[in-house]
């Protein structure tokens, strides 16, 4: 049984690629106008909940202003990570000049997609990696009526996670570890995957097409999908292995810092990464006094250029982190365990404890017979093939991007990547195009970046940097590569998009401020 009919817009309300939010009783809808046909769809994103309102409408597909998941306006579906799940749509009909929403008696807030839900052939596909890559190549697969057998094998201690919370809310509240699954458990039985947690790959031979685990255990595979992600970078100095220097890569890792902050509270931090700077805002809303040690003057200024750098340094400094900048750690003093830090300026810094965030390397060392890059990576083709019946995604792997081979760490990425890999691997491959985006939250602010470019030429700036409402846009060879903002999220949603589409406008057009982004959008 459906509730009655109810108006929520005058047809003149909205122009074809619009939308807004509405609601229906206690129901929040998206109202968007396609072609002169009006659609309602549940209004807040599947992934954290954010309304998509206040994102960006491309064609059918609206972008979420908060982390760039996508669905389809007009059916509901699910498009781009993160997230997993679609979103109910709603019956539209227009009656005189109003238009009129109808909801089902009974509410619901994600659909989740059409999967297979079990094997029905010998074929064993072997997914290695625990993070977003894996689950979203394991719903590829199935979303494609992918017939043989699918093992996940994950060196966590859980099936994949949001390991993108670990260094801010899971480290800042008593969140349970339950509450980060991407899928519950149930789900890979479900959907007859055998789920292998706990288990290290000590080889992988891309020649034997077998996979050795650390406790003897072999398997053997048609086909494998490797997205093992990355390993954080020891510190090379004396006293980096006491049991109080810590890095963050792992729920443990979050977990066993959580408890650390609750004991002892003066924390240095080395090294101003995405982790280190993420992580020194957690630990102080525990109570703990932090010192960041870096090699630079400011944060980030190498990807982002100086005034966004000093911003971000400012901000942290305003909520009282201590910065001991352009200096690097000689050792780490202690008896037992680390009771200080010592920098090559001579100055010695008191620390319970230490963090180590100078970044991560590809966790790939257990491959054999696959082309690897200097650094580690694997690199793959425009369908994520590495050869051999082998494909990779995620942090480890080096894909062709604008023409130049790159390797990006980025979460949304990995799962984008996951899910073309599950394609091909079905037999439905599809060119890998996506645009980048990142996120990070810098002492409760949020920083968004979308496109990708290094030894940019020039930047062109809207907006105050130092008021933290600006897009940065990065130039090179006189385009437009990427864009980054603060409190800009809807124009930075339209630009992903629109380098996406190849109708990114001009630095000319943009110096001149003559873009308005959501109608660029809509042209």
């Amino acid at each position: 049984m459906a509730q009655p009919k109810e108006a929520v817009a005058h047809i003149d309300d909205l122009q074809d690629g619009e939308m807004k939010e509405v609601s229906v009783g206690d129901t929040d809808i998206l109202l968007s106008r396609i072609d002169g046909t009006y659609y309602a769809m549940q209004a807040h994103c599947s992934h954290y909940g954010a309304s998509l309102a206040q994102g960006a409408l491309s064609g059918t597909r609206v972008i979420c202003p908060w982390h760039h998941a996508c669905f389809d306006v007009t059916t509901g579906q699910h498009q781009e990570a993160p997230g997993v799940d679609g979103l109910p749509v709603y019956q539209v009909t227009v009656e005189g000049d109003q238009v009129m929403v109808q909801l089902p008696e009974e509410k619901q807030r994600t659909v989740a997609p059409a999967l297979t839900t079990r094997a029905s052939s010998d074929e064993h596909t072997v997914i290695v990696g625990g993070g977003p890559a894996a689950l979203h190549a394991v719903q590829a697969l199935r979303a494609a009526e992918y017939p043989g057998r699918i093992t996940l094998i994950t060196a966590g201690d859980k099936a994949p996670y949001d390991r993108t919370t670990l260094s801010k809310k899971f480290l800042q509240d008593d969140a349970e570890s339950n509450e980060l699954l991407l899928r519950p458990t149930s789900f890979y039985q479900e959907h007859d995957v055998h789920l292998l947690v706990g288990k290290r790959v000590s080889q992988l031979d891309a020649d034997r097409k077998t996979i050795r685990i650390e406790d003897g255990e072999e398997l053997a595979y048609d086909q494998a999908l490797l997205c093992t992600g990355s390993t954080p970078r020891s510190l090379p100095v004396p006293g980096a292995d006491y049991s109080n220097v810590y890095t963050l890569r792992t729920l443990s890792d979050s977990q066993d810092l959580k408890k650390a902050a609750q004991q002892v509270k003066q924390v240095v931090i080395v090294g101003a990464s995405f982790i280190g700077m993420e992580c020194a805002t957690s630990l102080q809303e525990l109570g703990c006094t932090v010192t960041i040690v870096s090699p630079e003057k400011y944060p980030f200024a190498d990807k982002w250029g100086e005034l966004v750098g000093k911003m971000i340094k400012s901000l942290h400094q305003a909520e009282g982190i201590t910065f001991k900048s352009e200096c690097q750690v000689e050792r780490i003093e202690g008896s037992d365990r680390a009771e200080s830090v010592v920098l090559d300026t001579g100055e010695t810094l008191p620390a319970d404890w230490v963090v180590v965030g100078i970044g991560v390397e590809p966790a790939t060392d257990f491959v054999v017979g696959l082309e690897m890059t200097d650094d580690g990576g694997i690199p793959v083709d425009e369908w994520l093939h590495a050869g051999k019946d082998i494909y990779a995604a995620g942090d480890i792997a080096q894909f062709p991007y604008q023409g130049n081979p790159v390797r990006i760490e980025h979460w949304r990425l990995a799962s984008q990547q996951g899910k073309a890999a599950g394609r091909a691997m079905a037999g439905q491959p599809e060119t890998f195009d996506k645009v980048p985006f990142f996120w990070t939250a810098q002492q409760g602010k949020n920083i968004r970046y979308v496109g990708f470019v290094k030894n940019y030429d020039d930047i062109i700036y809207q907006g105050e940097v130092e008021d933290q409402d600006f897009i940065a846009f990065y130039v090179k060879d006189g385009a437009v590569k990427a864009a980054l903002g603060m409190n800009r999220d809807a124009e930075l949603a339209a630009i992903e998009h629109l380098i996406q589409q190849n109708r990114m406008p001009g630095p000319s057009e943009i110096q001149a401020n003559q873009v308005e982004w959501l109608t660029a959008l809509r042209a």
